[in-house]
């Protein structure tokens, strides 16, 4: 069979699941759920796979943050496979304001297509990944090895304008508490030790310390949590949330966390305090961008009508966890339009996620995601 021939039959396959397809991303998108809780999303693209000869597993490993994990398998013991990034979690208060329903329906649809049209070496995996929003799924499942030996990760995210291209920021949330001395705020006889003035002084620092210290693309957002309980009493603890971003993690991991907690405990010293630190989230690592999978995506794209505009290597607004998956394989993930000038988690992302042009271009999407991995498998050389 020819590569003609393959792509042909893999458009053609899901053009004949088109109605099935759509009723995937309908369902997810009338059923919302937050990550970690994606039981619903789970069950029905299960369901949908195993009727599809995959064989499914859910829950993956011990970790509990991977209980709405799955992965559906076609073939997995041949010498090579492809593997297929699906997410489904949604956003509180906006659904799939993200389009993570599109997501798992463009994924489920490729496998599907690349099961039935690949080379009879090359096997394939959807990968059900939970929490994409929150804790980052991916993160834990690239912790667990469970990307090794795959040649390569495709995933297609919703957006409103056609991108291939650029990447993420490194990130890894911190909190940070100060703990003083409480008494009050006019004794004569003890000046307790203020844990806000210590919150207060570190906030101020990192604003100086962006412009200072931290390389560039340093993005830092902070808040306060805690900051006491009553304006007469000095306060005893206070914290800070802060998000941490850097342009990759050597700059995050090296320079820029390191920076912050010395200068916590600096503060700390000074005032006579303590300070408590940890991070609530796990690491998001930057997105290394495939230049081989890229390149096949911009010829795809454009042949479909979707021409892509070319990022920068270093443009990056946001943080991914597809990013953890960068560093274990070859992976790409451009962005297709379901909206001229649509923004992210909005309400009117929301509902192009759920509309009839949305659904009709992740079928596009799907058959745009087959034909890259086919042509990446029949050229694949290792």
């Amino acid at each position: 069979m020819t590569l003609i021939e393959r792509e042909d039959k893999a458009c053609a396959y899901i053009d004949s699941i088109a109605d099935k397809l759509k009723s995937l991303g309908t369902y997810l998108h009338e059923h919302p759920e937050l990550g970690q809780e994606e039981h619903k999303a789970v069950q029905y693209i299960s369901q949908f796979l195993e009727a599809h000869r995959f064989s499914v597993q859910v829950g993956l490993t011990d970790y509990d943050e991977l209980r709405t994990a799955l992965r559906g398998d076609y073939c997995t013991d041949r010498p090579y496979k492809i593997a297929f990034l699906g997410e489904y979690d949604a956003l509180p208060k906006l659904g799939h304001g993200c389009g993570h329903n599109l997501i798992a329906m463009m994924s489920v649809g490729a496998s599907l297509a690349f099961s039935k049209s690949a080379p009879t070496e090359w096997g394939t995996t959807f990968f059900g990944c939970p929490a994409e929003e929150t804790i980052g799924g991916k993160v834990y499942m690239a912790d667990a090895g469970l990307f090794k030996g795959y040649e390569g990760a495709l995933i297609i995210h919703p957006g409103g304008e056609n991108e291939i291209g650029g990447t993420s920021l490194a990130t890894h949330p911190l909190e940070v508490t100060f703990y003083g001395r409480s008494c009050h705020i006019a004794s004569l006889t003890d000046s307790g030790i203020n844990a806000l003035d210590c919150a207060v002084d570190l906030y101020q620092s990192i604003k100086v310390m962006k412009s200072s210290v931290f390389p560039k693309g340093a993005v830092v957002g902070a808040i306060f949590t805690s900051a006491g309980s009553a304006p007469n009493i000095v306060t005893d603890h206070a914290t800070l949330r802060m998000t941490v971003r850097g342009a990759t993690v050597s700059d995050l991991e090296t320079i820029i966390l390191p920076a912050i907690k010395q200068e916590a405990q600096r503060i700390a010293a000074c005032y006579g305090a303590t300070v408590e630190m940890h991070h609530y989230e796990p690491l998001f690592k930057d997105m290394r961008q495939d230049e081989r999978l890229l390149s096949l995506f911009q010829q795809v794209m454009t042949e479909f009508g979707e021409v892509p505009r070319i990022l920068p290597d270093d443009e990056a607004d946001g943080s991914t966890d597809v990013g953890n998956v960068s560093y274990e394989i070859p992976t790409a993930q451009p962005t297709l339009n379901i909206g001229k000038h649509l923004e992210e988690h909005t309400l009117e992302f929301a509902c192009a996620a759920g509309s009839e042009f949305g659904l009709a271009q992740a079928i596009k999407g799907a058959k745009i995601m087959a034909v890259v991995a086919l042509r990446y498998a029949v050229s694949f050389e290792g």
